[in-house]
């Protein structure tokens, strides 16, 4: 009998335990689903490195792409596969499948065995204790866990996007860094021949020192300016390196001489709004912010009067030992009293079931669901005011996009075609002594300002075209064209 209730005992607990099932482990650790989305969406192989053997593939791969002058698109692959922030954050997806895993799996029992002797007795007592609760519940904190892991999917989409929007902008500010650089070595060339000429001519007397002064200060300026644009190029690069994840041999890096064209005419969006509103990925995850919540705060409901239920079985083994003494009476002349002592052992089990449960008595949990309302409504709140942050954002990537290509293709068009034009004039102007040094000075000056503001409208253009892509489908905040308004490059007009 003794046997058959310790055995039901352990078929209960197998019972207990082995409720729902538990969830497995996926073949690409969630890695399917970011390529799907973020691969498909920026075109490119998105690759998660978890061996030596992958890392020296991705590693000769990297090094074939460097062999070329980059491109924007080459940038972004070469970023997708070295970024080593990139491959944390899929590592943090691995970890939450991990969680997602453990959180699947019944409430592990506890086992408690204790031996206690005393003098002529042995007690031994076994038990076991499971959480009945957390048995009760598991279908729904899993749910909870492959709902947290589905959105550690979509944040690993959001760290590809921003990795390759953060690759794309410190291209184009490293390319037009470079252009600058290029455009002012020209232009102080040609002001280093004409402080030269002005010196010469200062040593005939056909120039005045006041002339002279003024061609010298306005090649010390176009020195300065140069000075400037290195000091940026060298700090553009750097910053092209570390988003692309380059180091050692890499970082000799070749960039072209010039950003792409402006394409012939800017995309056009006719709802700008609901397209962003549709695919911001952080949007999504506020969504599943929300989802989460709503399954928690089911959860808190389902407990709210129970916090912890276990139930504790007891299995208790008592031995005694029991000295008994026997007197034998000797019928031999003389007469005398004999005795022997024996030892009998007496046993005695218990086996019983003790239920533990805590219950909120002084506020019946109306604390906990008074919480989880309050979360759950301040959730609601986020994602409406994430929403209508979307739709502003999407309408001001657009329109900065749109006015950015109009300026590119103003100066492109118009202003740096004039300022050559004029140039081209007033030099022969001067060559015929029709105009002064001070004038062409002047003018010489408002047309590498020109050139330069040129330069770099064109790379605000394509920094508009990466916020206006992070606008509608996520990675990170636009940053281009305010970082661009605030760089300082171009140089400030005046006269001498």
């Amino acid at each position: 009998m003794r046997r058959s209730t310790r055995a039901g005992w352990w078929s209960a607990l197998i019972l207990l335990t082995g409720l729902g099932g538990c969830a497995k482990f996926s073949p690409d650790a969630g890695m399917g689903f970011v390529d799907a989305n973020a691969g498909a969406e920026l075109r490119k192989d998105v690759v998660k490195i978890r061996t030596e053997e992958e890392a020296a593939a991705t590693a000769a791969r990297v090094a074939g792409l460097l062999r070329k002058p980059l491109s924007d698109e080459t940038a972004v692959q070469i970023a997708l596969l070295n970024n080593r922030t990139l491959q944390a954050a899929y590592s943090e997806l691995g970890v939450s499948e991990a969680q997602m895993v453990e959180a699947s799996l019944p409430p592990a029992p506890t086992f408690s065995l204790s031996r206690l002797v005393a003098t002529g007795e042995l007690e031994i007592e076994r038990q076991i204790l499971q959480n009945v609760l957390g048995l009760l519940t598991l279908p729904r904190r899993r749910e909870i866990a492959e709902a947290k892991f589905q959105q550690a999917k979509v944040r690993a989409v959001e760290a590809t996007l921003k990795t390759a929007a953060d690759a794309r902008r410190a291209y184009y500010r490293a390319v037009a860094a470079n252009r600058i650089v290029a455009f002012l070595e020209q232009s102080r060339t040609a002001a280093d021949a004409l402080s030269e000429l002005a010196r010469k001519l200062g040593e005939t007397g056909a120039l005045s020192k006041l002339d002279q002064a003024r061609e010298h200060a306005f090649t010390a300026d176009v020195n300065g300016q140069l000075a400037l644009a290195r000091l940026r190029q060298r700090a553009e690069r750097e910053r092209l390196i570390r988003a692309l994840g380059l180091w050692a041999q890499q970082t000799a890096v070749r960039l072209p001489g010039d950003l792409r064209a402006l394409p012939a005419a800017p995309k056009v969006f006719k709802d700008i709004e609901t397209i962003a509103v549709r695919r911001r990925v952080d949007l999504e995850m506020a969504r599943q912010d929300l989802d989460i919540l709503a399954r928690k705060y089911g959860l808190t409901r389902a407990t709210r009067f129970i916090d912890v239920l276990e139930v504790r079985g007891i299995s208790r083994t008592e031995r005694t030992t029991v000295e008994r003494t026997a007197y034998t009476l000797n019928q031999g002349p003389p007469p005398s009293l004999s005795s022997s002592t024996e030892k009998e052992r007496e046993r005695a089990q218990w086996t019983g079931v003790e239920l533990e449960f805590q219950i909120p008595i002084y506020d019946f949990g109306e604390a906990r669901t008074r919480q989880a309302e309050e979360t759950y409504m301040g959730a609601v709140h986020r994602l409406i005011a994430r929403a209508v942050d979307v739709r502003s954002e999407a309408r001001e990537a657009y329109a900065g996009y749109r006015g950015a290509y109009d300026v590119a293709k103003h100066y492109q068009n118009e202003i740096v075609p004039l300022r050559q034009i004029i140039n081209d004039e007033m030099l022969l102007n001067y060559n015929g002594m029709l105009r002064d040094l001070f004038t062409l000075l002047t003018e010489s000056k408002a047309r590498i300002q020109a050139n330069v503001q040129a330069i770099e409208a064109r790379r605000d253009f394509w920094l508009a075209q990466v916020d206006l892509h992070v606008a509608v489908v996520g990675g990170g905040a636009m940053v281009g064209s305010s970082a661009s308004v605030s760089s300082g490059a171009s140089p400030e007009p005046g006269g001498h």
